[in-house]
């Protein structure tokens, strides 16, 4: 067998154990909390997507394997796909909230975890720094629709900003140039997360969910704000952009 052969053949193996994790995991949440056919449907979609996306994605990286902090970061997937079941799940029946916000919980304290795996093992890469994105972006969102049942569906916005920010990015090119590390941009995203988490768990009086996650969409509004502004200068001042599809740029290394 070829040496690529074998380095796609772990890949293969690594990303199928991924997504076998996740049945697993579908498996265990399906008894505990009477899932239904939609979350059930929805976590395999999930598990599914996961990995012809990073199947394909590592293959055209020329990934040997995944790595450690890849392999972090496919944990954390795994468990947004038991979020994401049981928010499709919660359409049809009362959610089972302490196992929803559990999981939820997990994910959120691991973000970061892959970074400085990354950083430790000297395996960063923007395949990596890209999969960890995605991964928050769409628990992000799978929160956003829990919460908005209970908000209303102007929550949406905070899970739609950053898919809004890259379709725009297709017709506006500009906006797909690389940013600056920011402090405050980071402080931000991971602040979605917690505020949406809170609002979901249901602990607090509606006024008070309401505030937290208003609070969350005004500073995601300023730092989406931020960046474009900056991006627009800084295409005026380098003498326009391009026009045409140009395409979003990787994400710095983690």
């Amino acid at each position: 067998m070829a040496l690529n052969d074998m380095y796609d053949a772990r890949l293969r193996q690594e990303t199928a154990v991924g997504a076998g994790a996740q049945v697993l995991l579908l498996a265990s949440l399906g008894p505990a909390t009477g899932m239904g056919p939609a979350g059930w449907l929805t976590g395999l979609a999930f598990a599914f997507a996961t990995w012809v996306v990073l199947r394909r994605a590592g293959h055209r990286c020329r990934l040997r394997c995944l790595g450690p902090a890849n392999r972090v970061t496919l944990g954390r997937a795994g468990l947004v796909g038991g979020v994401t079941a049981l928010v499709a799940d919660s359409f049809a029946s009362a959610p089972p909230v302490t196992v929803l916000v559990a999981l939820t919980a997990v994910a959120l304290l691991l973000d970061g975890v892959d970074g400085r795996v990354a950083r430790r093992t000297g395996t960063a890469s923007a395949l990596g720094a890209r999969f960890d994105m995605e991964v928050d972006a769409f628990l992000i969102l799978v929160l956003s629709v829990y919460v908005s049942t209970r908000l209303g569906p102007w929550v949406l916005l905070i899970g739609a900003m950053r898919y809004v920010f890259v379709a725009a990015a297709r017709f506006a090119p500009w906006l797909s140039a690389p940013l600056p590390p920011s402090f405050a941009r980071k402080t931000v995203a991971a602040a979605q997360g917690v505020c949406l988490l809170v609002a979901g768990a249901g602990l607090l009086p509606y006024p008070a969910d309401l505030a937290v996650v208003l609070l969350a969409l005004g500073s995601l509004v300023w730092s989406f704000g931020r960046d474009v502004r900056w991006l627009r200068r800084t295409a005026r001042a380098a003498g326009g952009v391009r026009a045409g599809g140009a395409r979003l740029p990787e994400p710095a290394a983690r």
